[in-house]
């Protein structure tokens, strides 16, 4: 989308410069002469899509962002015990109310939305990242906020 726009704006700055500039010197000829003449189009940029498959986001990563969210919960209450396999209520101490909190912050993260029948399955950092890696607009994360605020 950013590509499309960006070369949209270019094509259409260049042919608006090109059909707008004033010759720096006029010709001396009779004005039927300039204007029974067809004037050529003035030269244009044309558009070259370019396809690539999307950057998508390593196991890695999706399971640093999410500690990285969980150790910024403030109900969290041991971050020393966050590890890939952390139960969110058996080792991080939260109730079913926070698990859901924390679904929601991962929503947020990702920007994908959870269905709450996936949602209820979600109680672990493992169970989480597999998720997120199941899903298509997992991701395209930084792409698709990218879009969204040049909508």
């Amino acid at each position: 989308m950013f590509r499309t726009a960006l070369l949209r704006s270019a094509r259409s700055a260049a042919c608006s410069a090109a059909r707008f500039q004033a010759p720096i010197a006029r010709p001396v000829v009779s004005s039927f002469l300039v204007q029974s003449r067809q004037q050529a189009p003035a030269a244009c940029f044309q558009a070259v899509r370019c396809y690539s498959a999307q950057a998508g986001l390593s196991k890695e990563e999706v399971q640093g962002r999410i500690i990285d969210l969980l150790k910024n919960f403030d109900k969290v209450q041991d971050a020393s015990k966050l590890s890939p396999t952390s139960h969110f209520s058996n080792d991080l101490g939260l109730d079913s109310l926070d698990t859901v909190e924390v679904v929601m912050a991962i929503e947020e993260e990702f920007s994908i939305e959870i269905p709450d029948k996936d949602a209820d399955a979600i109680h672990t950092v493992d169970k989480a990242v597999e998720y997120i890696l199941s899903q298509p607009d997992g991701e395209t994360h930084t792409f698709t906020r990218f879009a969204n605020l040049l909508n």
